[in-house]
Parts: structure tokens; sequence; C-alpha cells
């Protein structure tokens, strides 16, 4: 096995063997750093990889990357990865390419594990969905000039970390004043994780809303979970269990917004002549479920263009405008929401 993982040319060897000599370690220890192979310590890893990216080594002699975009979401099964998917593939497709998807499970940041792959494959570009990427692994990626796209971030990304997301807070604040101005004050809201950005700028614009209308939030009527349907049965049995029920609920996700539907026909209640039901993200099947389901379209598939199309501009050394990207929302009225009549109203 060849100890160069980027043949090419002398200048290139030469930039590895001086890495070599200056971290004191072999050119195999060099070229098991490059592979994402294991048997190299923690401390010299992360001295090699400092020593690759101030020598501008992936801009001088490496291999072309191959027509891979590496696509890392946390759960393969749900419907809501499928919009991302499609926007994703289709980008991919248009430049020749083909995508590979990776499952971080609960985790917002992919294990290192995940990390050796990556840099075995040499990915065009990496399309990291929920996800942070710890500094070490940022180093790695950009020592190879492999770009990260963070698409709907967990937290607040750094300035230099490029990132794709939606206009979460006026997604929240146009779904309750959607409620608001069907006469619904008693509203409950059901939000994804308290430590995702998107779950707390939902629930921010929520609050926003109600306090523009002069209605108090009931903090027992917000609550969070998670995005799943599972979760909006839970939560929902509970808040609708309540003698003080609310008569509208704002669920975080389409998800839990059908989860809420289930909750509330466990109950005898009826939607929305009993209860009034808005969801988020605006999936294909929100219009195919009875009664189709007002929602926030969150632009799923084209953020997953957008930020493929970012990490492919990044590769090919392209100026960008920005390294952050925020796509609109929108509100779609279906029959899931109706006026609250007076006598609708639960008795407190």
């Amino acid at each position: 096995m060849t100890d160069e993982i980027y043949p090419g040319t002398r200048a290139s060897r030469a930039t590895l063997a001086r890495i070599a000599g200056e971290a004191s370690v072999s050119m195999s220890t060099v070229s098991k750093v490059l592979n994402g192979r294991p048997g190299v310590a923690p401390e010299t890893r992360a001295r090699v990889e400092e020593l690759l990216q101030a020598s501008g080594y992936n801009r001088r002699g490496a291999a072309q990357p191959n027509p891979l975009i590496e696509l890392v979401v946390n759960d393969l099964v749900s419907v809501w990865v499928i919009e991302i998917l499609r926007g994703v593939e289709h980008i991919a497709r248009e430049n020749g390419m083909s995508v590979v998807v990776t499952e971080s499970g609960d985790r917002h940041s992919p294990g290192p594990e995940w990390i050796d792959g990556v840099l075995q494959r040499r990915p065009a570009g990496v399309i990291l969905v929920f996800s942070d990427l710890s500094p070490q692994h940022k180093l790695q990626l950009r020592s190879r000039n492999i770009p990260f796209v963070i698409l709907d971030p967990a937290g607040d990304p750094a300035p230099d970390v490029p990132s794709v997301g939606s206009a979460n807070w006026s997604g929240g604040l146009l779904a309750t004043r959607h409620l608001l101005s069907l006469g619904h004050r008693r509203i409950a809201m059901i939000s994804g994780p308290d430590d995702l950005m998107c779950s707390r700028a939902r629930v921010s614009g929520f609050r926003s809303a109600m306090e523009e209308a002069g209605v108090e939030v009931d903090d027992d009527l917000v609550v969070f979970g998670d995005f799943h349907r599972e979760d909006g049965i839970e939560h929902g049995q509970r808040l609708l269990s309540r003698p003080d029920r609310p008569t509208a609920i704002f669920a975080g996700s389409d998800l839990q917004a059908f989860g809420v539907y289930e909750a509330a026909r466990e109950l005898g209640l009826r939607v929305p002549e009993d209860l009034s039901v808005v969801g988020y993200d605006d999936l294909q099947v929100a219009q195919w479920v009875g009664p189709p389901l007002t929602t926030v379209r969150q632009p799923l598939t084209e953020m997953a263009e957008q930020a493929t199309r970012l990490a492919l501009q990044l590769r090919n050394g392209q100026e960008t405008e920005t390294l952050r990207v925020d796509l609109a929302t929108s509100l779609v009225v279906r029959d899931s929401t109706t006026a609250l009549q007076p006598a609708e109203a639960p008795a407190a």
C-alpha cells in the first residue's frame, strides 16, 4: 500500500514528507491520518491535522474528490428526511454525482467512526442535518478540502460555518397569528427538543404572537419533546385531558400534529370542530390526512438543494454572497383549523 493517499506531484509528496518531519512521525502515519485509518494516537492525529491545514496541502496536488455528496441525518425512517434527500439528490444528479446517506442517530454531531469513513470516501461535499461538528472534525474536513454545510443547524453556527435554514421564528408567528385570528386564546404548543435552535425559534415566534395580541401564555401549555408522531400522541393526550384543555394546538412538526390527531380521536374530540391543529413542515402527506392539515411550509427540498449547491460552490472555489442562508416560511391553510365558537370554549 502506498504511503501517499493523494497521489500527485512531487511537490505534494515533499509536503507530506515535511509534515512527517515536523510532527516527528513516519510517512505511513501521515498517510493513516489522511486516510482516516485507525492506529494513530489522538494527540498525534491532531498535530498532523493542524500541519496539513497550515501547509495548505489540500490546495496543492490533492487528488480529485469522488463524485459523491455525503448526507448525514439522525433518522433514516422519517418522511421528513425523504424531502431533504430529494433536494440533495436532485442537485447531485445535475452534477453527475451520487449520494451517500449516513445515520448519526440521536446525536447532534456525528461520532468519531463517521469522520474516519468520510475521509476514506473523500466526497465532493458533506451536508449535515440537525447537526454540528466538533472543532476536530472541522479541522479534518478542511485540511482535505472537503466542504461541509449544516442544514437546519442544531445551534447557532459560527460565522465561518456554512449553513442553510429557514425563518423558524416567522413560522411560529404565522401559525399562532392564524389561530388567534380564528378567536382561539387558549393555545398550546408542542415543540421539538429545546436544545435545537429551530425549536426555540418557533416557540419564540409563538410567544411573540401571543404577546402582540395581548394574550397571556400559560407556560403549562408549552411543552418540548421531539418531532415524532409518538411525541404528539403523548403530549396531546396530556394536554387534551386537562379540564381547561386548549382549543387549539400548534405542533412543531407535521408528524407531531398527526400524533395530536390520534390523541384527539382517542379522547372523542373532533378536528377541527372541537380542536384546531396547526403543524409545521408541510410534508406531502399533510394534504392527504383527514382533515387536511393546516401547516407552516418549511421549504425542505429547496433548503437541501441550496445546501448542496453551496457545498459544490465552495468545493469549486467559487465566490458566495453569504455562508448563511435562511429561506422564507409560509402558512398553508387547510381544513384542520376553524373559528372558535363561544360555546366551544372549555370552562376554566
